[in-house]
């Protein structure tokens, strides 16, 4: 950053060579200087520069050379109490802004986002994602967050962003009508649903979005264990061969952590081994007849299985316990 030569009596050149990436706006350190009249105001690309006169906002300069003259902004040129005439010095703080995108800013839920959905009932959602921002309207976001800031970065203005997508996101999902499980299929749907919600907020701080993604929806511990047991109760067919699929995953996990993998890959060859056989034409499993109460048994303990998993409750369990037993 250049700052006016402090022997100098009034300012003749004002300029902002940026250091910091990440300043959204600067204020000239003029020491209560004045501005000579027909100084020069250097406005670099991707910059802005707003002029603020006894608390009103004179101009605002875009890219280029300009010649700070009274009688070319208006704003001064009506203020009263003008003794020596429009060649006189003039006060007016000077204030720079970086008007080029911000990236790769960071937003989450603080909180999980409780999700009513149909299968699984209330549901804690969390996600997070990035949006990319600029500053839009110089004017607004000077008064409506920047004018009590001699500086003002990015980070100090990206928390308070961030607090009010993260309502809106848990909005949009609630009325999105989308499964848990279909969550991270929906991700496009969802950005697009979010975007115009938050974009008049923004707007208020005369700042625009100009990019806005979710990255990652994540579902409770909880959720994603009862998914994983319905994809392994797909995977193998019927409750017998989920039984065996839930006895190889069992014995995979138990005995040395460092024996896992290898005992992983056993139990696995054996549960696939197993419907192999189960499957070929003439097979064992198919010719040899089961007695009747050996299937009976065999109809109990999945009836077990089942309500100990948590896939039938309590008054399932007990009716089709009873209905079993009363065939024997």
């Amino acid at each position: 950053m250049s700052k006016p030569t402090s022997q100098l009596p009034f300012l003749e050149i004002i300029e902002w060579v940026e250091q910091d990436p990440n300043l959204m706006m600067w204020k000239i350190p003029d020491g209560d200087k004045e501005i000579k009249n027909g100084a020069k105001l250097i406005v670099r690309e991707s910059q802005s520069a707003l002029l603020l006169n006894e608390g009103t906002v004179a101009d605002v300069f875009t890219a280029g050379t300009h010649s700070l003259e009274t009688k070319n902004i208006p704003v001064l040129s009506r203020l009263k109490g003008w003794k020596y005439g429009f060649e006189s010095p003039f006060k007016a703080d000077v204030y720079f802004f970086a008007v080029r995108q911000f990236i790769n800013l960071k937003w989450g839920t603080p909180a999980p986002v409780v999700l009513r959905d149909p299968q699984f009932g209330q549901v804690r959602v969390r996600a997070f994602g990035t949006y990319n921002v600029r500053i839009s309207d110089i004017p607004r976001f000077f008064k409506e967050y920047a004018g009590t800031y001699p500086r003002l970065s990015i980070f100090e203005f990206e928390q308070q962003l961030r607090d009010f997508i993260a309502p809106k996101f848990g909005e949009v999902l609630a009325t999105a009508n989308i499964s848990v499980l279909d969550i991270a299929g929906s991700l496009t749907t969802l950005n697009e649903r979010i975007a115009p919600l938050i974009k008049p907020y923004f707007d208020d701080f005369g700042i625009g979005v100009t990019q806005f993604t979710i990255t990652s929806a994540t579902l409770p511990e909880e959720v994603t264990q009862f998914y994983d047991k319905v994809t392994g109760m797909n995977m193998v067919g019927d409750m017998t061969r989920f039984q065996q699929f839930n006895t190889a995953i069992a014995i995979s996990q138990e005995g040395n952590p460092a024996q896992s993998g290898t005992q992983q890959g056993l139990a696995m060859g054996l549960m696939m081994g197993q419907l192999n056989n189960a499957q070929e034409p003439g097979s064992a499993g198919q010719q040899q007849a089961t007695p009747a109460g050996g299937d009976l048994t065999a109809k109990l303990q999945q009836l077990k299985t089942l309500f100990e998993g948590g896939l039938i409750d309590e008054e399932e369990y007990k009716v089709k316990k009873a209905g079993l037993l009363a065939q024997l």
